[in-house]
C-alpha cells in the first residue's frame, strides 16, 4: 500500500471586494502603526544629530535658494522676507519629495514579507508618508519660529493651512500609490523617481513666485499640482493674494483627485501580482 504525496499550495492575494479591502486596512491598522513608529524611532535614534536633521535640511536649502535666487538672480519676493518666502515653499515641497523618494521603494524594500504573508500592501507606501509628515511638522515649527525671530506678523489666513496640508498628504498618497506599484513592475523607476523629484523642485515655485511666470504659460505651469499647494501655503503664511490663485488651486485639487482615484485603482489591479513579480 503506497502513500500518496499531498502537495499544498499557498495563495497570497488581496481581497478582490473593495468594501472588504477597506475593512482589511482597518483590521491591520496596528501593523501600520508599528511600521510608522519603528521607522520614526530608527530615523532619529540612529543619526548623529537626530531630530535636528529635520531642522537643518530645510534651513540649508533655504540658505542656498536665498543666495542663488535672492542675491545673485535678485528675484522679486513682493516685499516678503526672501528666506521666509523660500522656506514657506520649501516646507511642503520637502514633505512631498521625501514621501515620494521613500514610498516609491516601499514594496521592493519589503519584498520578503510580501511574498510570505498577506496584509493590505497599501499600508507600506502609506506609512512612509506618516514618517515624512513628522519631519514636515518639525520644519513647520521651524518656519513659525523664524516668523517670531524676524518679527514677521502672523496672518489670519493661517486658519486655512490645515486644508493645504491635507491636500499635500492626499497628493503624496496618490503619487506614492502610482510610483510604488510601477517600481515593482519596472525597476528603472528606482532611478527615475530621484530625477523627477530633483527636476520637479525647479518647476515648482519653491525659490520663486508663480507671478514671475508669463500669463500665456501659467495654465500649463499649474498642471504641476504642487504649484497650487505651495502658492496656497504662501497665501496662508503671508496673506498675499493673486488673481491666479483660484486657477492654481482648481488645477491642484482636480489633478490631486485624479491621481488619488487612478492611483488606488492601479495599485489594486497590480496588488494581485506583487508577490509573483517581486
Amino acid at each position: 500500500m503506497s502513500e500518496k504525496n499531498t502537495h499544498f499550495h499557498l495563495v497570497i492575494e488581496a481581497n478582490t471586494i473593495q468594501k472588504e479591502y477597506f475593512k482589511d486596512l482597518f483590521r491591520y491598522r496596528e501593523l501600520f502603526y508599528f511600521f510608522a513608529w519603528r521607522d520614526i524611532i530608527v530615523r532619529y535614534k540612529q543619526t548623529l544629530l537626530g531630530v535636528a536633521w529635520a531642522v537643518i535640511r530645510p534651513l540649508l536649502n533655504m540658505a542656498v535658494f536665498a543666495l542663488v535666487f535672492g542675491k545673485i538672480a535678485n528675484l522679486d519676493s513682493e516685499g516678503i522676507n526672501y528666506p521666509l518666502f523660500v522656506l514657506a515653499g520649501m516646507v511642503p515641497w520637502q514633505f512631498f519629495a521625501n514621501s515620494l523618494l521613500d514610498s516609491s521603494n516601499s514594496l521592493v524594500t519589503h519584498a520578503p514579507m510580501i511574498s510570505k504573508i498577506y496584509f493590505p500592501r497599501m499600508i507600506l507606501p502609506a506609512y512612509y508618508i506618516i514618517v515624512s509628515f513628522i519631519d514636515f511638522l518639525i520644519s513647520l515649527v521651524t518656519l513659525f519660529a523664524l516668523f517670531i525671530v524676524t518679527q514677521t506678523p502672523f496672518h489670519w489666513n493661517l486658519v486655512m493651512l490645515p486644508v493645504f496640508i491635507l491636500l499635500t498628504i492626499l497628493l503624496c498618497l496618490g503619487s506614492s500609490l502610482w510610483l510604488s506599484a510601477l517600481t515593482v513592475r519596472f525597476r528603472d523607476f528606482r532611478f527615475l523617481v530621484p530625477f523627477i523629484v530633483q527636476f520637479g523642485m525647479f518647476i515648482s515655485p519653491v525659490g520663486y513666485g508663480s507671478f514671475l511666470v508669463s500669463d500665456t504659460w501659467r495654465w500649463i505651469y499649474f498642471l504641476n499640482p504642487m504649484a497650487g499647494i505651495i502658492e496656497g501655503f504662501r497665501w496662508c503664511c503671508f496673506g498675499v493674494t493673486h488673481s491666479y490663485l483660484p486657477l492654481a488651486l482648481g488645477f491642484s485639487i482636480t489633478i490631486n483627485a485624479l491621481l488619488l482615484v487612478t492611483g488606488f485603482r492601479f495599485f489594486r489591479k497590480m496588488e494581485r501580482l506583487f508577490a509573483d513579480i517581486i
